[in-house]
């Protein structure tokens, strides 16, 4: 039985919960705890994984915290992606409303979300800026700016009397960042001469050694494919990336497309993007959908969603030719500038088959530098844990075997291996000068959201669904006379992904097999609904498994009479 429970802890240390993002891509959550108040950072979603039919998004179960809120003192953001601030909206309440701290852009990405869940009006949302110290209750904090795929990222520093603990976010050091804004080593530098109790540094591409190309060498693979292409240029990326957007938009003025752009959340992106200073898209380049079609081929851009291959995206709709908007034509050119994310590759290379189809020339991440990452490889993380000189270690952000070879880097730079632990969500870790002691595991896991249900579908169910996808659902129709148990109705059998419908003989011999079980029934035990249905479902798993070796889900329905 999972433990519920907050132990108090000395003066002289500090309590981290990760309640998501560790052992996993996204739910990225942390709870940090110091003198009896509590500070979070970040509040992220997942996208469902295979084995989650129906799921549309997976959130952290918080159920922990509760009774705690009252301790909550803040929620800082780290940066505007879907795995740092997206489940904001579904949690925002069980947390206490607690007041939101983030960058412009960051919080400017959340309000639309807040708006859609009708909750923008119970918010406390502050911005802040790199530097800027905080006072959260008991937590003296600092941001300060770091570089990555996104505009406006920042790592966390809370002041203890032991020390610092920074939190470095999602980072790489890009010198030469499109905004002229790289991640502040300066300010980790003051941390590591400070003191730094305990550091906790993104863990994501520490198997890449050397370090991450610039988000400028985009630029290069752009200024070379648009300006060769003879029809129109469609460039799929995540909406989030306004560097990378900036750079096909500089790369369209230069050679003289219109810009236009498609998908909803690369629209509400934009938008937001441009009204806070972030995306230069000149009033004369940006065109609406309705005009692009006018306009010949190569003078054309289209910025659009779907690199991911997502099944309702713009882009998979245009190479099912089922966009009739701005359809794909033969000599057209698609750029996905985006990772192919694991899980999605199937899907991805669907995409890319279909758009050769429909006679485009496509580029992509294994063929082209159309992408970097905007994580930190290897040599980055090394000059990390040189600058910081954290008494303790604990990798964050990443896959499980990520957590392990950055402990094992973080070993070799020096950092005791005592004070190098490798933690999992739900795990609590209190550090104190004296080193770091594992706690017994707290309540934590996933959330799965299903259109507006929030929690409501569970393991039972999700077994549920993968068995009916993989062996499909047989319906047993049956009424049986209450007094004597004789067979009033039925028993009709109805199949869905089990048999075509043409192909009754297999239904009709289960029939019979259903009747001659009920012929052998008691009266008493025929009367009794819940017994009835156990015996069908017996009769015929035994029946399908023994003559068609298939196992579908068994439903039996007895009608009152």
């Amino acid at each position: 039985m999972p433990n519920t429970g907050w132990g108090e802890i000395p003066a002289d240390a500090v309590r981290i919960l990760p309640l998501g993002g560790l052992g996993e891509i996204g739910l990225n959550m942390m709870a940090v705890e110091y003198l009896g108040e509590l500070l979070l950072i970040d509040c992220g979603l997942m996208f469902p994984e295979p084995y989650m039919p129906g799921i549309d998004l997976v959130i952290p179960d918080v159920s922990c915290l509760e009774g705690q809120t009252g301790r909550i003192r803040g929620l800082i953001l780290t940066h505007g992606h879907e795995d740092h601030i997206g489940a904001v909206p579904f949690l925002l309440a069980k947390l206490g409303f607690p007041t939101v701290y983030g960058s412009p852009l960051t919080l400017g990405l959340l309000r639309h979300r807040l708006e859609e869940h009708e909750l923008l009006g119970q918010a406390s949302l502050v911005e802040v800026q790199p530097r800027q110290a905080l006072d959260l209750g008991v937590f003296h904090v600092e941001v300060f700016r770091v570089a990555h795929s996104i505009v406006d990222g920042l790592g966390v520093a809370i002041r203890t009397a032991m020390g610092w603990i920074v939190h470095t976010g999602d980072f790489k050091l890009d010198q030469t960042p499109v905004d002229d804004q790289p991640t502040d080593l300066v300010r980790l530098a003051a941390y590591g001469e400070q003191g730094v109790l305990l550091l906790m540094s993104d863990s994501t591409n520490v198997e890449k050694k050397g370090f991450t190309l610039s988000e400028r060498e985009v630029a290069a693979a752009f200024a070379e494919i648009v300006p060769r292409a003879k029809g129109m240029v469609a460039v799929a990326t995540f909406s989030s990336n306004i560097h990378r957007i900036q750079q096909v938009v500089q790369e369209a003025v230069r050679c003289g497309r219109k810009v236009a752009i498609a998908g909803r959340s690369m629209v509400a992106n934009t938008r937001i993007a441009r009204e806070l200073g972030y995306l230069d898209i000149p009033d004369d380049v940006l065109i609406e959908l309705r005009q692009a079609r006018d306009l010949p081929r190569h003078r054309l851009l289209l910025l659009t969603t779907g690199s991911q291959g997502e099944a309702q995206s713009t882009l998979v709709r245009m190479a099912m030719e089922e966009f009739r908007a701005l359809p794909l034509e033969p000599g057209d050119t698609v750029i996905l500038s985006s990772k192919f994310i694991p899980g999605n590759e199937k899907a991805i290379n669907r995409l890319i088959n279909h758009l050769y189809r429909r006679g485009a020339e496509v580029f992509y991440e294994t063929t082209s530098e159309v992408h970097v990452s905007g994580h930190a490889s290897q040599e980055e993380l090394k000059i990390v844990l040189s600058l910081v000189c954290p008494q303790n270690f604990v990798p964050v952000h990443g896959e499980y075997r990520h957590l392990v070879r950055h402990a094992e880097l973080a070993r070799g730079m020096g950092v005791p291996a005592e004070r190098v632990t490798v933690l999992e969500n739900g795990c609590p870790l209190v550090v104190s000068a004296a080193g770091l002691s594992r706690e017994p595991r707290l309540e934590t896991g996933r959330v799965l959201v299903d259109g507006r249900g929030v929690g409501d579908v569970g393991l039972m169910e999700l077994r549920d669904r993968r068995h009916i996808a993989n062996h499909g659902l047989v319906v047993v129709l049956l009424a049986v006379s209450p007094v004597d148990g004789r067979i009033l109705y039925g028993p009709e059998l109805l199949s869905r992904g089990f048999v075509a419908e043409e192909e009754t003989d297999i239904l009709d011999l289960a029939r019979r097999q259903v009747c001659d079980m009920l012929a052998g029934m008691a009266p008493e035990t025929a009367t009794e609904q819940e017994t009835l249905e156990v015996e069908v479902r017996k009769c015929l798993r035994r029946f399908f498994n023994r003559t068609v070796e298939r196992r579908p889900l068994i439903l039996p329905i007895i009608l009152e009479q």
